[in-house]
Order: structure tokens, then C-alpha cells, then sequence
């Protein structure tokens, strides 16, 4: 097995993943809370994470991953109310969709996808251990969490204490504004709750992420992941919860990926500059969107705009391009070597960009010895190399071709470009999407290409 590092957020230092069962490899990434369909910023930690995975298994680990869906929020009793519907009825609707819209991607599903709804019990159980322990309270039926109690807390954000606002709406019933609840008592205008020691009432966000983790993994497992705008407050109590009340922590490394922004802002619903993940799907083919989260590294934010996302659509099709061109029956030493270090950049915090930098290079010597009237294996080392970074789909020999009218399009669509109108060269664009079909700049000139 390869030597493979990772860069801890706890401890902000590139460290060995060295997992807790030898060979074996755990892992839990925070998913959406399902109040609304997501967006392509909710999919960036599921791509990142099940690529991880994917990279892993193909270093030899057995790998289990788990990502959980908040199936209990205050979002979703907000959006059920605003849309007239249960809360129940809006999350099992919004999961489903969730689903939907991720598998379309293409790379498969976590192995262990807990909801909050089905660990109810696994979190009153915590509480209790973290009330006996004397590290959280009751009151006025909620139940919060002492952060005072806790001398190590803030250790994962490192945050001054004067800035650790919890975002709760209502402190009146804490010791100290910086606790957060852990079980909330029924509001009159909620249409859920479960029962506890404390009343009927439901887990707070936290709390059920640190139950639903250790249900599926244990604790102390390998990599903690999410995106980056949870570290805190989330991450940070999941942290302080499951130590205080298990006395271990509750992973080795935590790994964060960065935002995906518009325009230099993150998005966000909040903000209302969001793209949902179905609609990107609609317009684009989820090989584009998995080449456009591989081409940045994950820790890093990453800008998504036409441009980016015509750079990522372009490289599919120079992946797909070079595939065309391969003699099936023969080996390549150079794209070998380039495979080597394709995979020692993943092995490094995980790289993609790094690693397919080694593939393009590749790329572009293998068409020079093509051009030159060479012959150019490596097909089944190629398919080894892309499938890891969720790219298997650039050897589909079913590509649909263009069909007549569709391709009169595209020509009256280069000749309105060709003369500037270009409200007219948008509205054949849209036309031509409409149908099915996506523009790319080829060196060969405009291609369509299956949307």
C-alpha cells in the first residue's frame, strides 16, 4: 500500500493516515439537510468523498464510508410550513430527490446513509451519557450542552471564545450563551416529535451527527469530512460532544473541502445565488461536473462559471478524443510512468488537480506520437487511471450522434457569432440545449455533444 497523507484541519499539518484497523479505512462525511433540493456546492462532499473512497479502494483498504442525511431541522419545519406541506412529508420528498439528483452523477452510493429520523434512540442514549457525566443539563425541557464544562473546546476551529455564537435564537434557558441544545422540547406549531427522559421533543443538528457516526463506524474512525463552513459551530460540537461523552475522540483526521462560489461569493441559499444540482445536471453532462470538481483541489474554494464549466466539458472530450484513438491491444510505458505519478499525487492530500495534470501531459505527447504516424496503447491502464476520479464514462462506445437538424442549428448558431448577433446565437444555444444537446470547441471547430 502507497504511503497516503492527509492535511488535518484539527491540527493544520499534513499528517499519515494511519487507520484504526489495519487495512481498513473509515469514513463520514456530513451530508444535506433535506429541507429544499440541493445545489452544486452540496454536491462538492459528495464528489470529493466518494472519489476519496474510490482512490482508496484502488490502494488496496477496505473502505467504509458514511454520509448521513438531517432528516430533522429547523429548516425543514420553516420550509414545510412556508410550503403548506408535513415536515415529514417535505423531507422524505426532498431525501428522495437528494437521491436522485447524486446518483445521476454516476459514482455509485455510500455504503452507510443513516437519517436522523432512525437514530433517534442512539441520540437520546448520548445525551444521557453526556448528562451523567455532567457535561450537559435540562432545561425548561430542552437539553443543552455545558461548553464550560469542556476545557477542550474550540480546539478544532480555534476560535476565541468571545466568538463562538452558537446562532440559536433563543439563549433565555442556557447557562452560558455559548452552550448549544442538544434536545429541544415541542414547539405548538411542530408537527414531529419523539419521545425522551426529558418530554417529547426532537435532537438538535449536532447532537444527531455524533449518534449517527458512531452508529455506523464507532468512534475514534479515520476521517471526518465536510465542507469547510461547518467547522464550526458544527464540527466543533460533534467534536466536544462525543469526547465528553465517550472519552475518545471522534475521528483521527478531519478533512474539509472548500466552497464552490459564484462570482467570488459562496453559495448559499441564504444568499439565493445558488444552482441546484438537478438543473447543472439538465445543462451539463455529470462528466463535466465531475471534471470541473477534479480540476481544483478539495480544500480549496472553486469558481464556478460558463467558462470553468467549458474548460471541464472541453477536457472530457480531449479524454474522449485520445480514447478514440488507442490501440487496445498493446501497453504504454510513457502513460505507465505518468500513471505512477497520477496516483502518488492522489496519495498527497489527495490532489486531483496534480494528478490530472499527469494525464493531460500524457494526453498531449500521446497525440504528437500519434500525429507522427505512431500507435499509442495503454486502453486498460487509462480506464484504471480515469475510473478512480470518476471518469470511467469517457469509454462509452454509445456516444448518439448529432442528427441533421440539430447539426443546421450549430452552423446558423457559428454564423450568428460570425456576425455578432449574438441574442440570436443565444437563443439557438438554448434551442439546441432544449434538445439534448450541449456546444464544445474543438480543434476540429464547434461539436455537439449529448447533454
Amino acid at each position: 500500500m502507497r504511503d497516503i497523507t492527509i492535511q488535518d484541519t484539527l491540527s493544520g499539518e499534513v499528517k499519515p493516515l494511519v487507520p484504526r484497523d489495519p487495512g481498513k479505512i473509515s469514513i463520514y462525511a456530513c451530508g444535506p439537510t433535506v429541507y429544499s433540493r440541493i445545489h452544486i456546492g452540496n454536491a462538492r462532499p459528495y464528489v470529493v468523498f466518494m472519489l476519496l473512497k474510490r482512490f482508496l479502494e484502488h490502494e488496496g483498504y477496505e473502505v467504509t464510508f458514511a454520509a448521513n442525511v438531517t432528516d430533522i431541522n429547523d429548516k425543514i419545519y420553516v420550509a414545510a410550513r412556508e410550503a403548506g406541506v408535513p415536515s415529514g412529508q417535505l423531507a422524505h420528498e426532498m431525501t428522495k430527490a437528494y437521491f436522485d439528483d447524486t446518483g445521476r452523477l454516476g459514482l455509485g452510493r455510500p455504503d452507510a446513509e443513516p437519517l436522523a429520523t432512525e437514530t433517534v434512540p442512539q441520540i437520546v442514549e448520548l445525551i444521557e451519557s453526556l448528562i451523567e457525566r455532567g457535561h450537559a443539563y435540562e432545561s425548561g425541557g430542552d437539553v443543552y450542552f455545558s461548553v464550560p464544562s469542556y476545557d477542550r473546546y474550540g480546539e478544532l476551529s480555534n476560535r476565541d471564545p468571545e466568538q463562538m455564537d452558537q446562532g440559536e435564537e433563543d439563549n433565555s434557558l442556557k447557562r452560558d450563551p455559548r452552550d448549544f441544545a442538544l434536545w429541544k422540547t415541542r414547539k405548538e406549531d411542530e408537527d414531529t416529535s419523539w419521545p425522551s427522559p426529558w418530554g417529547d421533543g426532537r435532537p438538535g443538528w449536532h447532537i444527531e451527527c455524533s449518534a449517527m457516526s458512531e452508529t455506523i463506524l464507532g468512534v475514534d474512525f479515520d476521517i471526518h469530512g465536510g465542507g469547510i463552513d461547518l467547522v464550526f459551530p458544527h464540527h466543533e460540537n460533534e467534536c466536544a460532544q462525543t469526547y465528553a461523552g465517550r472519552g475518545a475522540p471522534l475521528a483521527r483526521l478531519w478533512m474539509h473541502n472548500g466552497m464552490v462560489r459564484f462570482s467570488g461569493e459562496k453559495m448559499s441559499k441564504s444568499v439565493g445565488n445558488i444552482w441546484l444540482l438537478n438543473e447543472a445536471l439538465d445543462a451539463y453532462p455529470a462528466s463535466t461536473l465531475v471534471m470541473f470538481f477534479v480540476s481544483g483541489h478539495y480544500r480549496a474554494p472553486i469558481e464556478c462559471t460558463p467558462e470553468t464549466l467549458a474548460q471541464a466539458g472541453s477536457n472530457v472530450d480531449r479524454l474522449r478524443e485520445i480514447v478514440a484513438k488507442l490501440d487496445d491491444s498493446a501497453g504504454d510505458a510513457a502513460l505507465d510512468a505518468a500513471a505512477e505519478r497520477f496516483f502518488a499525487a492522489l496519495a498527497d492530500d489527495f490532489n486531483t488537480p496534480a494528478a490530472m495534470a499527469e494525464v493531460f501531459t500524457w494526453v498531449r505527447e500521446a497525440n504528437r506520437r500519434i500525429d507522427a504516424g505512431g500507435t499509442v496503447g495503454g486502453l486498460d491502464r487509462l480506464r484504471e487511471v480515469l475510473t478512480v476520479v470518476g471518469l470511467e464514462s469517457v469509454f462509452d462506445s454509445d456516444i448518439p450522434a448529432a442528427d441533421a437538424e440539430s447539426l443546421e442549428l450549430l452552423k446558423q448558431r457559428e454564423a450568428a457569432r460570425d456576425a455578432k448577433d449574438f441574442a440570436a446565437a443565444d437563443r439557438l444555444r438554448d434551442e439546441l440545449l432544449a434538445r439534448g444537446w450541449v456546444i464544445r470547441d474543438t480543434a476540429d471547430g464547434p461539436q455537439l455533444r449529448s447533454a
